[in-house]
């Protein structure tokens, strides 16, 4: 089964999570975006075998300490879509405009298409492309655990920006309804910042997508 912990880092308390399959102890961190020491010092405490880097986009605060992590273990780099590749070339200029430490850009391993997979030890995960906050923006689903994480096109009581560089609110709206709900009411999400929450609770009570 599925086993995930979350570590909020940077200034931005964003939500990076460790995942890993239990029976293997396997793991991929999802959205590294810095504070790389605190991560390794998680994934060390619980004995994880770290095998891969999972994007859901290519913002600063989720992907700011990607290069150097995949550099320092030599890790593949998995997504996100290439719809963020400007986002990635970018990352020296982010880091500089939000204060962040300096990011290298880099090249996914592996680009990520809606309706592909990825694995960790014996736990599949499912990846829809959710562009709206970004063009390249993905989530990854685990139907076994009932977990989804979606950085940031969803959270609880919110949806992700669109005032971005190529972001589109409806294109937002529509990955939410089409790509989401469809994951069922009592799917856990994890978002990029804030809170978890359930795609029901969601579908009901959030002012942005909800629909009572």
């Amino acid at each position: 089964m599925l086993q995930y912990l979350t570590v909020p880092v940077t200034a931005f308390a964003q939500n990076c999570s460790i995942v890993w399959c239990d029976q293997t102890m396997d793991a991929a961190i999802i959205d590294p975006g810095g504070d790389l020491d605190r991560l390794l010092v998680e994934v060390k405490r619980l004995h994880l075998n770290l095998q891969a880097i999972w994007l859901t986009h290519a913002h600063i605060d989720h992907a700011g300490g990607t290069a150097e992590l995949a550099e320092r273990l030599q890790l593949p780099i998995i997504g996100p879509h290439p719809g963020d590749q400007f986002w990635i070339d970018g990352l020296a200029q982010q880091s500089q405009m939000f204060g962040f430490p300096h990011a290298d850009p880099f090249t996914p391993t592996r680009w990520l298409q809606d309706g592909d997979s990825v694995q960790i030890g014996q736990s599949t995960l499912a990846v829809r492309h959710c562009p709206g906050h970004t063009p390249g923006h993905v989530v990854f689903h685990s139907a076994e655990a009932q977990r989804a994480f979606v950085g940031d096109v969803l959270f609880a009581g919110g949806i992700g920006r669109t005032d971005f560089p190529q972001g589109n609110h409806q294109q937002l709206l529509d990955s939410i309804k089409e790509r989401l709900w469809p994951m069922g009411d009592a799917t856990v999400f994890i978002p990029g910042h804030g809170p978890e929450s359930t795609f029901g609770h969601e579908r009901r009570f959030n002012p942005y997508v909800g629909t009572p």
